[in-house]
């Protein structure tokens, strides 16, 4: 069996139908994340962040928002 079966003919572009949480709106996603963190809570499974966690994690985001070029200058300002 050929490839060409499979394959979209050129110049067509076809778009994926958004599914499940991708296509509620914005205000509704966040509403049935928040129960669920609620109830999280409530169940006493939910990950609480210690302020050594929170650094930690501030740390790696600020590397990673850079593109991964590392820390800043010894003076602790951007050029």
């Amino acid at each position: 069996m050929s490839n060409e079966s499979n394959t979209q003919e050129q110049g067509e572009t076809r778009r994926k139908e958004r599914r499940g949480f991708a296509s509620m709106s914005p205000e509704k996603q966040r509403e049935i994340a928040s129960k669920g963190g609620r109830a999280a809570h409530m169940k006493g499974t939910a990950h609480e962040w210690s302020s050594e966690e929170a650094r930690a994690a501030g740390r790696k985001g600020g590397r990673a928002s850079r593109g991964g070029r590392g820390r800043l200058p010894e003076g602790g300002t951007a050029e």
